[in-house]
């Protein structure tokens, strides 16, 4: 004998497979894929260049965000150079590790090093550029939203966890160019990278920002906070190639 499948329970059932297409659907249409906002728009991937390049030294970033540390900023900082060394428009010329290099050609002069080894003094080049940023906004999950029906059930049917979840992540930098003879500022923007992911899907795409995350940001490797890091770290290096005059390009 066949059994007859009550009205109620099949309308339920009706409403349960609606309500999973509308958080499929829900659930496509969330930014999977990092995002930069700010004033304007640069483009992350810079044109092939082979001409004279500017010289340029980074200076250690200062981090006033709240959740950002010194570990954040010398992670920053390492990107950038990296960054500006692939665009292959700079020379840079070391500043953090100055000491190192100047304890080296003290050793040498001192006779302790082989005639043959030895490093002569005097041949540090200057840079004619100083970029410095300062990390003003950190926050490597700023928000998250969900939705959907937890415990409980109609009808005997549990209708639990349905909905969309994401954790997204945000970075703000205040750049500064300089110019080392007359300490002018040339320009200066406050650049922006967001990015996000979904609990239903990976991030996608491909990141932005040479190099590989230094300092603190060892942490946040493949998460929205290394998109977020890598976009921001773009969209800086994008600025400063825009803005940088063409007259100190001449090495």
């Amino acid at each position: 004998m066949r059994c007859a499948i009550p009205v109620r329970t099949t309308a339920l059932l009706s409403l349960f497979m609606a309500l999973l297409a509308g958080c499929t659907a829900m659930e496509s249409s969330i930014q999977s894929q990092p995002t930069a906002h700010e004033e304007s728009s640069f483009p992350q991937t810079l044109p092939a260049y082979s001409g004279p390049k500017a010289r340029v030294a980074v200076a250690r970033m200062n981090v006033t965000a709240a959740k950002g540390d010194k570990a954040i900023g010398d992670g920053l900082r390492d990107m950038m150079v990296t960054t500006l060394m692939e665009s292959n428009r700079y020379a840079i010329v070391e500043r953090q590790d100055l000491n190192a290099i100047l304890g080296e050609q003290e050793l040498s002069a001192s006779g302790a090093v082989s005639q043959a080894a030895r490093v002569k003094r005097g041949q540090i080049k200057g840079a004619d550029l100083l970029v410095v940023g300062t990390v003003s906004e950190f926050e490597p999950h700023a928000s998250g939203m969900g939705g959907g029906l937890g415990g409980g059930g109609w009808g005997g049917i549990a209708l639990a966890g349905i909905g969309a979840l994401s954790n997204k992540a945000h970075i703000g930098i205040d750049i500064r160019i300089i110019d080392a003879v007359t300490s002018e500022v040339i320009a200066a923007k406050h650049v922006v990278g967001e990015a996000r992911d979904n609990a239903l899907g990976a991030l996608l795409g491909a990141p932005v920002g040479g190099g590989a995350l230094g300092g603190g940001l060892g942490m946040y490797a493949n998460t929205p906070t290394e998109k977020a890091v890598r976009v921001c770290i773009g969209e800086a290096v994008s600025f400063i190639s825009q803005s940088v005059p063409p007259q100190y390009f001449k090495y």
